[in-house]
């Protein structure tokens, strides 16, 4: 799912409603798992901090958006079986108790469970990653979703802060017909396509700035492998460009 910008979680918002709401549907996980594009690191990180610091990785913003925390707990024993999990498909990961939830994570978190009472694990992405990987480490934790544990990925299917109209504008054409052919491969679990995004897509080096913001939903998609069903919920854009789009997997 998008995080959208920081602001999201101070201002009123059609996308901000989305999410409250979506949260009130779902079944209250056991926990939260998030891979947010905010936290790059390689190898794999793995929160495993006791309760989270909040970080206000952002500038410039309203200084009401610097005095909001979201203290939530984290879930050790989780955190070491999905190290277990990893390892055991061979990929190399790290425990990480000192990493707070920087705002990729702590936002939609906010929206959808404002009263921190959800454990969760905070999960880093490696933008020099392939797609194929991003994939892979989703499937390695598929099984926790038989565990009523939420696999979020929080980054932006069209995210280029240089291509923003500040002023709020129609959606432009190349962002919608990136986020088409996404949901094309999305809904027919074309992955041979998907995974050759940056070669196929229209306008992918427009849409994709850095691999990074990509990344959760590739991941959040391979946790489905088992199911392969994509059904898209919420689709909107903030100036001009900035995709504010939810996906939901099996």
């Amino acid at each position: 799912m998008a995080h959208g910008l920081p602001t999201l979680a101070s201002e009123p918002h059609r996308y901000g409603r989305f999410l409250s709401l979506l949260a009130s549907k779902l079944p209250k996980p056991r926990a939260i798992v998030i891979f947010s594009s905010h936290w790059e690191a390689a190898p794999q990180r793995i929160g495993s901090a006791v309760r989270y610091e909040t970080i206000h990785d952002f500038f410039g913003y309203p200084e009401e958006l610097y005095a909001i925390q979201y203290r939530a707990q984290g879930e050790i024993a989780l955190a070491l079986q999905i190290r277990l999990q990893l390892e055991k498909e061979g990929i190399s990961c790290e425990l990480d108790d000192q990493r707070g939830l920087d705002h990729g994570a702590w936002i939609v978190l906010k929206l959808m469970y404002p009263l921190a009472d959800v454990p969760v694990v905070s999960m880093s992405v490696n933008p020099a990653l392939v797609p194929e990987e991003h994939y892979r480490i989703g499937r390695a934790l598929s099984l926790l979703r038989e565990r009523q544990i939420l696999i979020l990925g929080s980054g932006g299917t069209v995210h280029n802060l240089g291509k923003l109209s500040w002023q709020e504008s129609a959606a432009d054409d190349w962002a919608i017909a990136f986020d088409e052919w996404l949901a094309e491969c999305l809904e027919t679990w074309d992955i041979r396509r998907l995974f050759r995004y940056d070669l196929e897509a229209p306008y992918a080096g427009d849409a994709v700035a850095g691999a990074g913001h990509l990344a959760p939903l590739l991941i959040a998609m391979g946790s489905a492998h088992s199911g392969k069903k994509a059904k898209l919920l919420h689709r909107q854009y903030q100036y001009g460009s900035l995709s504010l789009s939810c996906w939901m997997f099996g």
